[in-house]
Formats: C-alpha cells, sequence, structure tokens
C-alpha cells in the first residue's frame, strides 16, 4: 500500500487565488483594500524570512502590506504602543506580531493588547474563547489549514477517531476544537500520555504537532489513516547541510497510511495562505459582509 501524498503546497496556491480573487470583487464591489499590519521586533533571521514572505504574499493577494521592524532592543511598551495605534487606525484589517520576540517583551502581553477582530494570527484569549464556544472568530492559521487539507481529502469526517499529539495554545488545542466542530471522535496525546502507540493504531487520522522529528512511528498507523504532519525540526547533516524532517517517519508511514503531508511542502504553505484568507476574512467581517468558504 502507499499513501497518496497530500500536496499541500498546491492547495495553498490555489487558496491564495481564490483569495485574490475575492479581494479584487472587495475592493471594485465596496472600494475596501484588505490591509496586513506585520510587526517584527528583534534580529531573528528565520523570522526576518517569514515576513519578507508574508508581505509578498499579501501583495500578491491585492492587500495593502505593512511592515514594522523595530530593534531588538525595543521595549514592551514601545511594542504594545505600535499594536494599539494598529488597533486604532481603520485601513488595518489584519495584525501580526511575529514570534518569537525578544525576551524583554510578553507574548502574553503583545497578545492581549491586539484587537480580537485584527487577530489573524488567532492567537487572542477572546479568539480561543470564540473558537472553543463554537462561535464565529478568527480561527489559528495552522490549524485551519491543517482542516482544509483533512476536509479535502477526506470529506465529511463525522464519526471518524481522530488523535492529535500535542496540546499547544497555537496547534494541539485548536485542532482538537476545529475536529470536534466536525463532529469527529477526538483524542489529545502529550507527554504524559500512556500507551500513545495504542492510541495512535486505532486514529483513522493523526494530527501530530509535538516538535520531535520523526516520533511517530510507521507501526503506529492505522492502515488507511490520514496522517497531518505539523511538526517541522531541521536536522544537521554536517558539511553545512541541514535537512527538514517532520514528527513523522514519513517513509515508514506511507506504507501504511491511505492519505499523508510530507515536510515540507504540507502544512507549512498553508500556514501563510491562511493568514491571507484570515486577512480578508477580517476585513469582510468589518464590512459586514458574508465570509466566502474558499
Amino acid at each position: 500500500m502507499s499513501a497518496k501524498i497530500i500536496d499541500g503546497k498546491a492547495f495553498a496556491a490555489g487558496l491564495r487565488a481564490r483569495v485574490a480573487a475575492e479581494t479584487a470583487k472587495l475592493i471594485r464591489d465596496h472600494g475596501i483594500v484588505p490591509g496586513l499590519a506585520v510587526v517584527l521586533a528583534g534580529d531573528d533571521p528565520a523570522s526576518d524570512v517569514y515576513v519578507r514572505s508574508k508581505g509578498n504574499d499579501a501583495r500578491e493577494c491585492g492587500f495593502n502590506a505593512l511592515e514594522f521592524r523595530l530593534p531588538q532592543s525595543v521595549s514592551e511598551t514601545e511594542v504594545l504602543s505600535r499594536v494599539k495605534a494598529l488597533n486604532a487606525d481603520p485601513s488595518v484589517h489584519g495584525i501580526l506580531v511575529q514570534f518569537p520576540t525578544p525576551p524583554q517583551i510578553r507574548q502574553e502581553a503583545v497578545l492581549d493588547t491586539i484587537d480580537p477582530a485584527k487577530d489573524v494570527d488567532g492567537l487572542t484569549p477572546a479568539s480561543a474563547g470564540l473558537l472553543a464556544s463554537g462561535r464565529r472568530g478568527l480561527v489559528s492559521c495552522t490549524p485551519l489549514g491543517v482542516m482544509m487539507l483533512i476536509r479535502d481529502t477526506l470529506g465529511d469526517i463525522a464519526g471518524a477517531d481522530a488523535l492529535v499529539i500535542g496540546r499547544s495554545l497555537l496547534v494541539g488545542k485548536p485542532v482538537a476544537q476545529l475536529l470536534l466542530a466536525a463532529n469527529a471522535t477526538v483524542t489529545i496525546a502529550h507527554s504524559k500520555t500512556r500507551d500513545l502507540a495504542a492510541l495512535a493504531r486505532r486514529a483513522d487520522i493523526i494530527v501530530a504537532a509535538l516538535g520531535k522529528a520523526q516520533f511517530v512511528k510507521g507501526d503506529w498507523i492505522k492502515p488507511g489513516a490520514c496522517v497531518i504532519d505539523v511538526g517541522t525540526t531541521r536536522i544537521d547533516l554536517g558539511s553545512g547541510k541541514t535537512k527538514l524532517l517532520g514528527d513523522v517517519d514519513f517513509v515508514e508511514a506511507a506504507k501504511v497510511a491511505g492519505s499523508i503531508t510530507p515536510v515540507p511542502g504540507g502544512v507549512g504553505p498553508m500556514t501563510r495562505a491562511c493568514l491571507m484568507r484570515n486577512t480578508l476574512a477580517a476585513a469582510l467581517m468589518r464590512a459586514g459582509l458574508p465570509v466566502p468558504e474558499l
């Protein structure tokens, strides 16, 4: 048996194209240009790459893309002041503060300051509460992308047994909420879970999001299961070479699973594309307009 490879890169490209088309309609019919503001504090090289990529995506979708780059020494007060100014700016529909921030800036303080209506990363307590309550809000980008891939691959998942490995605010908890909302039967596993392999072997859907390279073994996979690998761990191969690995032993799991995401090229591209989707959604909701499924 050989699993179907879920092409997140292709799906993300299609999603960005649909966002661009809806944005063009919004501009044409209502004169509203979605605005995405990204705040980068510090000089983390990976964060710099992410911010530039997000800005390029935003411009390709027809958005007004704003970047605010603050020095490594910036104070928490200055960052929060910038966020408050963006909250008050009617031309800005989405605010993203790139994490990690320098150590003097508390992530909780930043998230508590972002206007939930502009929380396109879906990480504020208000956004988490809306998701848990089953009410409309902005959903964290990676979990949203995971669910899009699952729905595209499996269709209706009502009654399916789903295992989420990882309980982070960023992925594990919101993915579990989304799976529950789709009427799956959900188990959340973590570092204290007993006999994780046995839980995995009965799951129709596995979402691995714990950040440990190749932690999930091929013989953990139920034949025909859908495996979504959110993990990314960069391994040093020596001589300046590195390799990106997921949380799942892809080669072995692909022999058993019905469908599986690769790393890279699976969930990663969906995260950026869903940020664009959320920015468009925030602009539409602000204007009292319906948000298409996309």
